[in-house]
């Protein structure tokens, strides 16, 4: 081979591996930037995740939404501001018994069960009327949801009729149908819906289910609650009349049979 030749085939060897390393070059700045832009993507998509978690952290919850609500839909039936006024019975009767309950208390749930049909009873025969203020106080201590759900299925109730409402609310506290204390059950409407399918005037009721499952009363339930704070009572059932409170006679207590309760409501009328 001549020395030319020699010189030409180096010659030509070098530009090619110059060649090839500019390439190469090229593809690592180009893979270099990918991989820049795909972090920066990443980081961004990481900031806008954490930013939207932020965001939804700080978003009012549904319960706390009705709690500010300035526009509340109350039921019918009720009377005063924001509807937070509840009183069942004929006008002729003179007197009112308050009564102050929390759907998920079982202490409630035991004074219904005993005692619920004969308050029913006097109602209807005009002996008294009975003023309804409804707490969820219990919600509040477990993180729950339970008491303000039925209070809005309540005001559901309420909504449909008086009667509606106080059959309803005797069906909740049913031994049936009423759950454990620690048993959120009330805060899921399907359950809340089943409930209300064992009381005549709401079997069935599309305007009741859906007024239930859109949480129509929920605002009206978060001020009724609010009414139950404001009245200085601190435990549930609490049992009124003249602004005195109706107990077992033998304690602070309310009654908890029909004999203490006919002599505890007997003597509250007569006052």
């Amino acid at each position: 081979m001549s020395n030319r030749n020699s010189q030409a085939n180096k010659s030509a060897a070098r530009e090619r591996l110059r060649a090839e390393r500019e390439r190469q070059a090229k593809k690592d700045k180009t893979r270099r930037q990918i991989l820049v832009g795909v972090s920066i993507v990443g980081v961004l998509a990481i900031a806008g995740a954490v930013g939207w978690g932020v965001m939804q952290m700080n978003k009012p919850s549904q319960w706390e939404a009705a709690k500010d609500a300035k526009n509340v839909t109350a039921p019918r039936n009720t009377s005063g501001k924001d509807g937070t006024t509840v009183v069942i019975g004929k006008p002729t009767a003179k007197k009112t018994l308050e009564l102050y309950e929390d759907s998920r208390c079982p202490i409630c749930g035991t004074f219904e069960q005993a005692i619920g049909e004969t308050v029913h009873k006097d109602v209807d025969a005009g002996k008294y009327k009975i003023k309804y203020i409804g707490a969820t106080f219990i919600d509040d201590m477990s993180n729950g949801e339970g008491s303000k759900n039925a209070l809005s299925a309540l005001g559901a109730a309420l909504n449909v009729s008086p009667e509606a409402f106080l059959d309803y609310k005797y069906a909740l506290y049913s031994t049936k149908y009423h759950p454990e204390e620690t048993d959120d059950k009330f805060k899921d409407d399907a359950y809340l819906i089943k409930i209300a399918d064992s009381v005549d005037s709401l079997k069935g009721n599309k305007a009741f289910q859906k007024d239930v499952e859109d949480g129509t009363y929920d605002s009206w339930a978060m001020k009724m609650s609010a009414a139950f704070e404001k009245s200085g009572v601190r435990g549930t059932p609490t049992l009124k009349m003249d602004g005195k409170a109706l107990t077992d006679g033998k304690s602070e207590n309310a009654p908890m049979t029909v004999d203490d309760f006919t002599t505890a409501i007997d003597a509250a009328l007569k006052g």
